[in-house]
């Protein structure tokens, strides 16, 4: 009996292992090394042209003379705070903060609550003209500014709410309401309508189960609403200088152009009170940013 032997076959090549090896295969989602820097750099490039802005301005309120921001280079050697010292003791700086805060804030509370309300109405409630009451609301968005101001003047002379906090109140939640409503009824939308059947089952009324089961739930809208609504009259020029005639209750946004004239322009107090100014605005911001994202994606979909 014979036996053969089969001699073993020869090991292969180096280069011809690392050929005939798989190659490996992107997950999904993962970027390449050359998409990852290119996204890297690209966002680098948008936070420098958003930040320059701001750090421009700062820079420019550090100047002493009101002609510095033709000679920017001149600033470095001659830095000084002398223009915030001056803005918060030799002008009405309180007083626009004062009024800034009491006209925003009250626009915020007013314009969310009413907001809510009709938001919430349109999304569970079928009454006669729901459809219409919605797009009433988006009509007056139409409207430019320049439009509405000779009415909205002889309206407020009629109830002797000129030159008063209130009148410039309700005159911005009439611009913040038609949009914060469009805004909740579609947060609202996506609010499973079972809750509302397992509040009426435990007894609460309509407006029990809006208030203690709803708007908890509705927080991130209710954030960008409110967020909205002070930005909007934080920022207001038009109606406050037409509505308020006293200095000290202007706001900041109006306060800002007492420093410029027909014949001057004190740009170095101009931009050192508009660093002021960003505090607040920067302060409520970080006291609903954690629901902000959330707000303004939420209502995207219905879910």
């Amino acid at each position: 009996m014979s036996t053969t032997t089969v001699p073993a076959p020869a090991p292969a090549e180096e280069g011809t292992a690392s050929a005939a090896r798989p190659r490996r295969v992107r997950r999904r989602g993962e970027r390449s090394l050359g998409a990852s820097l290119a996204s890297h750099a690209l966002l680098i490039v948008a936070s420098l042209a958003a930040l320059f802005p701001i750090a421009w301005l700062v820079f420019l309120s550090l100047g002493p003379d009101k002609d510095d921001y033709l000679h920017p280079g001149r600033i470095w050697s001659k830095m000084t705070f002398d223009n915030y010292a001056f803005v918060l003791q030799h002008t009405n700086f309180f007083h626009w903060m004062k009024s800034s805060l009491i006209v925003s804030l009250g626009t915020t509370v007013i314009g969310v609550m009413v907001a809510a309300t009709t938001g919430y109405a349109v999304s569970r409630m079928r009454f006669p003209g729901y459809r219409k009451l919605m797009w009433v609301l988006l009509v007056t968005q139409m409207f430019p500014i320049a439009v509405l101001i000779v009415p909205m003047y002889q309206i407020l002379s009629e109830l002797q709410l000129i030159d008063n906090y209130l009148g410039l109140i309700l005159v911005y939640c009439s611009t913040a309401v038609p949009y914060c409503a469009w805004l909740l009824k579609g947060y609202f939308d996506t609010i499973p309508f079972e809750i509302d059947e397992a509040g009426r089952v435990d007894g609460l009324s309509p407006f029990g189960t809006f208030f203690r089961l709803i708007l908890p739930l509705a927080r991130p809208g209710l954030a960008v609403a409110g967020f909205y609504s002070f930005i909007t009259a934080f920022g207001e020029v038009a109606f406050a200088s037409t509505f308020m005639l006293s200095d000290t209750k202007y706001t900041f946004a109006v306060g800002l152009q007492s420093f410029v004239s027909e014949h001057d322009a004190q740009r170095n107090l101009m931009a050192a009170t508009a660093v002021l100014v960003a505090i607040p605005v920067s302060a409520f911001f970080y006291l609903v940013q954690k629901n902000l994202v959330t707000g303004l994606t939420a209502g995207g979909t219905k879910g």
